[in-house]
């Protein structure tokens, strides 16, 4: 299937993962000018009339980048939007996302026929995270034009199954956009989500260590010092498991290995209180953070992910031409 018009315009196959109360447009115009797709949640934007002088600004920016690079046009960039009921804005920020035409739009935690079409309704794509296959047929079903495959390892909220498996039965059905997320932070691993079929490489907490994402700074210290070994699954703090950083849960005053349950019917997705507190405080992180060494710029970690991705490709040409 050929891609949509929108993901046929990002020059290096990745999507920047929305990342709840980190993403701003700065860290979107860099990732975009990079030549990746750039994303943020809508409920970044506080107080909700925000969304609306943040997607001017991203536009504009973006326009002007344009302009100025006619030869190396910005990649687009996406909104997230979490369906699920418990986001009262839902319905305000779709329309703010309609006046400025947003080209693509990350739906998570439920598929909705009416967002999608809405979304479709002013020439937009919708992407769908899953975590599981039975998910990712209901989505289809729902009217989303791609899928982002949450494997194990991902950061914030993930799913357990192995990408292999994950994606091999997806496409089996389904041979749409498909992005693959779970412990992806070098260019190699770019290119393995390619070789197991999916089209681009969804990338969030190598982004945190950057210097235009809005992070506090011992946050991203702490993902540059950290490895696999320092990262915790669970539902405690919002109701859905996801990883987290061992560090903050200690910082808490909490045992990560002594986590209870959380009451699933108490979910918190990133509209309340609860969950913005577990966002800021226990910092959400995936297993592929050992490949972050250093905070830097945003076009700097691209750069490199690029170069590794060229080097990798090589070895693989070398090694099938042997």
């Amino acid at each position: 299937m050929t891609l949509p018009a929108a993901l046929q315009r990002v020059p290096f196959p990745v999507i920047g993962a929305p990342l709840f109360i980190i993403s701003h447009p700065k860290l979107v115009i860099a990732q975009c000018t990079a030549g990746i797709v750039g994303s943020m949640p809508a409920l970044n934007a506080r107080p909700a009339s925000q969304l609306d002088e943040w997607l001017a600004e991203i536009t504009e920016a973006l326009a002007a980048w344009d302009r100025a690079h006619p030869d190396s046009p910005a990649a687009p960039f996406a909104i997230n939007q979490i369906v699920h009921r418990t986001n009262d804005r839902l319905e305000q920020d779709i329309e703010v996302c309609a006046r400025y035409r947003v080209p693509i739009v990350i739906t998570s935690l439920g598929a909705r026929p009416d967002i999608n079409e809405a979304v479709h309704a002013w020439g937009g794509v919708v992407l769908h995270d899953i975590i599981n296959n039975t998910f990712a047929r209901k989505a289809v079903e729902k009217g989303a034009d791609g899928l982002i495959a949450v494997a194990a390892g991902a950061g914030g909220h993930a799913g357990t199954k192995s990408p292999f498996a994950l994606v091999q039965e997806i496409r089996t059905w389904f041979d749409g956009p498909l992005a693959l997320s779970g412990s992806i932070a070098t260019g190699s691993a770019v290119l393995a989500a390619q070789a197991m079929g999916a089209d681009f490489a969804y990338i969030g907490s190598a982004f945190i260590a950057t210097e235009e994402a809005r992070a506090a700074p011992a946050y991203k210290q702490c993902i540059v010092d950290s490895t696999s070994d320092d990262i915790v699954y669970s539902n405690l703090f919002t109701g859905v498991h996801g990883n987290y950083l061992k560090a903050s849960i200690l910082n808490a005053g909490l045992d990560p290995d002594k986590l209870p349950e959380s009451d699933p019917t108490k979910m918190d997705f990133g509209g309340g209180e609860g969950s913005k507190k577990a966002w800021k405080d226990i910092w959400g992180c995936g297993q592929g953070i050992g490949a972050v060494d250093a905070v830097v710029p945003t076009a700097e970690l691209v750069a490199r992910l690029r170069r590794e991705y060229m080097a990798a490709r090589d070895r693989l040409v070398a090694l099938c031409a042997g």
